[in-house]
């Protein structure tokens, strides 16, 4: 039985509070954000096949659920706030671990979080337009040595920047009022994944599936591009799984729960989404669907006219709004970690005495958030990562077996089910989905590289200064 009391963890200072239930619902109301309602538009485009399509997002699912098994041992055996952190640390020492956290900070998690807050105000201007990203409040230019840097804030911004204060006040007053703010959000948003797939599929317009493979007969070098294009947005929609794993030190009975709910998270995402995507393709004929971007609004419109749009407009909203949450509540975990370490600023490795949250970690995560959201620099920051984040999940991974090699004896409640196979099929999927970013977007791709290197000085910086500190 898993314990009813929280339960202090003694070696970072936080108190065990999440149980089976609760780590789910942050691995699936971080994964399902907005990008199910957006993606299946962009692949139509370059993969106008249902079967194919379909089978994108099953092997996307698949390949969360190796990563899921294959990080769940390393969570297993190392029950630590700053999940990923951790394992580079264990495996490969401290640098690799900070550049992780660098990025991370400075434009993967922070970056997210101001994606999706942004994303949260574009559907809620749905219902509110003068507060929507489109009504602009403030246009300056500035000029920057012989350059002129155009700035406009809108009143969107405003409500994604306090939308992300007021959840991140919510998450500094405790992690008990953070996770029922998840487990609401994550069984609302839950429930109205399943209402718009049975009401999609009983509605009138639904139509038999075509299974044809190849209808409009591209050639076989145009399909397996498209296959791959298809893999990429299904990877980046389905990911977010691992975050959980930033708030290892806050899970109870970490040695099971950490690897059943990464599986039970990534299954039930993956079968959501294809339950999604089996309406997408009931209700809108491929040609109709190939480059529209707001898919399910366009689905839902077809299904039950305007109001089947506003509903979804509702539950989009619902949705971003509990992955936002998710994403405010495991990120400082990660800074924490390195602040523990003497490789980010003290103060970030406090404790709050009273709520038992890393109080200012929050806080200086949603201070440069809010800064991303209003400058519009997040999105150039997040696609430059996207490189750098897909290599540290490979090393990530293969982690686990550098420590079955350098750490036999590492206590292992959990050891990954299908080992060696499944780690390998995981990275060797996610070097495939890499290298077609580095093939389609180069330039982000070695900006991405130049960005993280510019954090190697910087630990040298930080290292110094605690050697300094320590003698």
């Amino acid at each position: 039985m898993e314990p009813t009391t929280p339960i202090k963890n003694s070696s970072s200072g936080l108190v065990r509070q999440l149980g089976l239930f609760d780590s789910t619902m942050v691995v699936i109301g971080i994964v399902i954000g907005s990008g199910i309602f957006m993606t299946t538009g962009i692949m139509a485009m370059v993969l106008p096949s249902v079967p194919l399509i379909l089978l994108a997002w099953l092997l996307g699912g698949l390949h969360a659920l190796a990563g899921a098994l294959t990080y769940a041992e390393l969570g297993a055996a190392m029950p630590q706030a700053g999940g990923q952190y951790v394992y580079l640390k264990k495996a490969y020492g401290p640098l690799p671990a900070f550049l992780f956290g660098w990025i991370a900070f400075f434009a993967y998690l922070t970056g997210t979080i101001a994606a999706i807050a942004v994303a949260f105000a574009e559907y809620f201007g749905h219902f509110f337009p003068a507060l929507s990203t489109k009504h602009v409040i403030f246009s300056a230019s500035f000029h920057l040595i012989t350059a002129t840097v155009p700035i406009s804030i809108s009143s969107g911004q405003c409500v994604a920047v306090l939308v992300i204060v007021g959840l991140s006040l919510v998450n500094y007053l405790g992690l008990f009022l953070g996770k029922i703010v998840q487990n609401i959000f994550t069984v609302a948003k839950i429930g109205t994944v399943i209402l718009f797939v049975i009401f999609g599929m009983a509605a009138s317009s639904a139509r038999p599936l075509d299974f044809s493979i190849n209808p409009s007969a591209l050639g076989l070098g145009q399909l397996l591009s498209g296959i791959g294009i298809a893999l990429v947005a299904v990877s980046w929609t389905v990911g977010g799984w691992e975050y959980v794993t930033f708030v290892a030190g806050e899970i109870k009975n970490p040695g099971r729960n950490i690897p059943r709910a990464l599986i039970l998270g990534t299954v039930t995402v993956t079968a959501l989404y294809i339950l999604i995507n089996v309406v997408y393709l009931k209700t809108l004929p491929l040609s109709e669907m190939a480059g529209v971007v707001t898919i399910a609004e366009r689905s839902a419109s077809v299904m039950y006219g305007p109001t089947g749009s506003t509903l979804l407009s509702a539950a989009v909203i619902i949705s971003t709004f509990g992955a936002l949450n998710g994403s405010i509540l495991v990120g400082p975990r990660v800074y924490y970690a390195m602040a523990k370490d003497r490789l980010f600023f003290s103060s970030v490795s406090k404790v709050h005495p009273r709520y038992h949250t890393p109080g200012n970690a929050i806080l200086l995560q949603a201070v440069w958030a809010a800064v991303l959201t209003l400058t519009g620099t997040f999105e150039q920051l997040f696609t430059f990562v996207v490189f750098v984040n897909l290599m540290l999940w490979i090393v990530a991974a293969a982690a686990v077996f550098t420590l079955r090699k350098k750490s036999p004896h590492l206590p292992r409640p959990y050891k990954t089910w299908g080992y060696p196979t499944v780690p390998l099929v995981f990275i060797i999927a996610t070097a495939g989905i890499m290298l077609n970013s580095l093939v389609e977007k180069p330039v982000e791709s070695l900006a991405g590289l130049a960005f993280t290197a510019i954090g190697i000085p910087i630990y040298f910086y930080w290292h110094k200064k605690d050697v300094r500190e320590i003698t």
